[in-house]
């Protein structure tokens, strides 16, 4: 399979080249930015230049000869390319926000933009392969989820899935590392300003917040509300998610993490740990794992599930590169089953 990469001089963008330059079944065919147009990728990204990738970066538009095109750009700019690449029988992953939301109205709300590709909306499929596994297999333009609401979403499906959760109660804290923020350059994310500092951000606000509340909700089979407040941390990469969440039924921890453990049985990307360990984002690191685990608070009855992710993997490149695995028919972890770097 011949691949385009738009966008490929973000850290998205970076890691799908590192990953996608071993995968034994896609050629890398475009790499496209504006930013870096005409100069080699080693110029973006000098830790890939050992690979035999003699690629230099084209417009964005030049994407003729794909079969897939990975679009890491920022929201609004994907809906604006996706109807030409899918005209010309090209399947598109959108590592951005465009095809997340089902609700326009929702989505122009948010992300203050006009969606150009209304038409795509209806039939793009959501990319969490361990809940949507059948329904991207045959897509032609799937939605990667954001890395905050993989670590939320796969952290609560258990609960609302099978009644456990009191659907209202719940109230999400995520940490992030700075890559998250992608690589532009702000003050908050200067290094005197970030280092040794922590800092929340967008409270009451964030815009994973409505593709939180969407996936919760089809989960639960109601309306799910929730309090999300994401947080900047000084480190690189990873996510770490703590949710409390009211219980609907009275149970010990053990049985909670057995629920979990049920839910995900055969999900080789999902580790489910016992109460003897808490998800770090170190275990995870440059990996397409999460980590999940859960403690019950019998005096308040409530539960506490702990998730770590890498935001550049499991929330970004390779939940993309799985889902691709997916479209194509191939093992899903095919290029992605490395295990997490330590230290």
């Amino acid at each position: 399979m011949k691949i385009g990469i738009v966008g490929a001089s973000g850290y998205a963008g970076g890691e799908l080249i590192r990953l996608l330059a071993r995968h034994p079944k896609v050629e890398i065919a475009a790499i496209g930015s504006r930013s870096y147009l005409g100069k080699p990728l080693s110029e973006a990204f000098p830790s890939l230049a050992a690979t035999d990738l003699p690629l230099t970066f084209v417009a964005p538009e030049e994407m003729d000869g794909c079969d897939l095109v990975f679009l890491a750009v920022p929201h609004g700019v994907a809906s604006g390319m996706a109807g030409a690449l899918v005209e010309a029988g090209q399947k598109v992953i959108d590592i951005g926000a465009d095809f997340r939301i089902k609700d326009l109205n929702i989505y122009k709300h948010w992300y203050k933009v006009d969606h150009k590709a209304e038409e795509l909306l209806t039939e793009a499929v959501y990319g969490l392969p361990e809940l949507y596994r059948d329904k991207i297999k045959d897509a032609r333009v799937v939605g990667n989820p954001g890395c905050y609401p993989t670590s939320v979403i796969l952290a609560l499906a258990p609960l609302l899935k099978t009644g456990f959760a009191a659907e209202n109660t719940i109230v999400i804290d995520s940490l992030s590392g700075v890559s998250g923020a992608g690589r532009a350059e702000k003050p908050l994310y200067h290094f005197p300003h970030c280092a040794e500092n922590l800092v929340a951000y967008g409270v009451g606000t964030h815009r994973h917040v409505p593709e939180i509340e969407q996936e919760l909700s089809l989960l639960a089979g109601t309306e799910v509300k929730v309090t999300f407040t994401p947080h900047l941390v000084p480190v690189i990469r990873g996510i770490l998610t703590t949710i409390t969440v009211g219980l609907k039924k009275d149970c010990e921890t053990e049985e909670l993490i057995e629920v979990y453990r049920n839910f995900y049985k055969g999900e080789y990307f999902v580790r489910i740990l016992g109460p003897e360990r808490i998800p770090e984002t170190k275990d995870v690191l440059g990996s397409n794992f999460c980590e999940i685990t859960a403690r019950v608070d019998k005096r308040l009855g409530r539960a506490v599930i702990v998730s770590a992710i890498d935001n550049l993997g499991k929330g970004a490149a390779s939940q993309a590169v799985q889902n691709m695995n997916i479209m194509a028919g191939w093992d899903e972890k095919l290029g992605i089953e490395q295990l997490p770097i330590y230290p």
